[in-house]
């Protein structure tokens, strides 16, 4: 299953069947986020920009998608386990009780 949103001229796909977020703009990939979910929590466990779209904020971007999905969902907390990812919530602080506690 896929469920794409377009957010700020971009598309943002949970590719769920290959466990991945997706941004797109003009049918080109732009940056990926892989998960692993287990019915409770989300592990997002690698954010990747393709090489000529660095350095533009586009994993941000996808991050910050995919966590506004999470979050509207209501269901899964989130495992940072991607070094981009666990600073990014250092950086959002207004997202932490979206982390699952250990």
């Amino acid at each position: 299953m896929t469920i794409s949103h377009t957010v700020g001229g971009f598309i943002l796909t949970d590719e769920k069947d290959a466990s991945r977020y997706t941004l797109t703009r003009d049918g080109h990939l732009i940056s990926v986020l892989d998960y692993r979910d287990d019915g409770r929590t989300i592990a997002l466990t690698r954010a990747y920009t393709v090489p000529s779209f660095r350095g533009h904020g586009y994993a941000a971007r996808v991050v910050e998608g995919a966590v506004a999905d999470i979050e509207r969902r209501g269901d899964r907390k989130v495992d940072p386990v991607c070094w981009y990812v666990a600073d990014w919530f250092a950086a959002n602080p207004e997202h932490r009780s979206l982390l699952r506690t250990r």
